[in-house]
């Protein structure tokens, strides 16, 4: 929200100057609907944010989202900063890295819960509009005088295809979990 704040970390440039473009072009939009400006609250920081446990020593989150290869990598660096109850959502592209997810965190006893796994499946779809099909060969062309019309050619030329849905190779499924960090019984 508008109180709320931001911290985006990423590891590679071209992430990280996408990130800004994208958040530069939803503050612009905003402005189009409303007449209050939203603030100015997310900070992009570029680095590592397995090796930022000293920046987040200050921190306290409401909730963290980490999309990463290695998720696992940041979940020391980053409970600590997360609130008793506060949700942590880890965004993984197959179910094998879900399973080393969990894994390190029993091994580890980090104060985590898992709430629940969601398959997120991606599909791109395109739909190509409907076009009228000529039976003739569009390469010949023939001037003709005096020839009665085919009926057979004249329904050919009106024949029109249907709407062409085509679901493009490629597309996939991913997994996103939440975990939900809970205070660790003593001792």
């Amino acid at each position: 929200g508008p109180k709320g704040r931001v911290i985006s970390y990423e590891i590679r440039d071209d992430h990280h100057n996408l990130a800004k473009k994208n958040y530069r072009h939803w503050r612009a939009t905003w402005k189009i609907g409303h007449t209050e400006e939203w603030p100015d609250n997310v900070d992009f920081v570029l680095k590592d944010i397995s090796r930022a446990a000293e920046d987040m020593k200050s921190f306290t989150f409401d909730a963290i989202v980490l999309d990463m290869l290695n998720p696992q990598s940041a979940l020391s660096v980053v409970h600590p900063s997360l609130k008793e109850g506060g949700v942590c959502a880890v965004y993984l592209a197959n179910i094998t890295q879900v399973i080393d997810l969990l894994d390190t965190i029993r091994t580890y006893r980090l104060p985590f819960t898992c709430e629940n796994i969601i398959e997120v499946t991606h599909r791109n779809w395109l739909v190509l509009p409907a076009k009228i099909k000529n039976c003739k060969s569009s390469q010949r062309v023939e001037i003709q005088e005096d020839i009665k019309e085919d009926p057979q050619q004249k329904e050919c030329d009106e024949i029109q295809t249907r709407d062409q849905v085509v679901l493009n190779e490629g597309d996939g499924n991913a997994f996103l979990t939440k975990l939900r960090k809970f205070r660790p019984p003593l001792a």
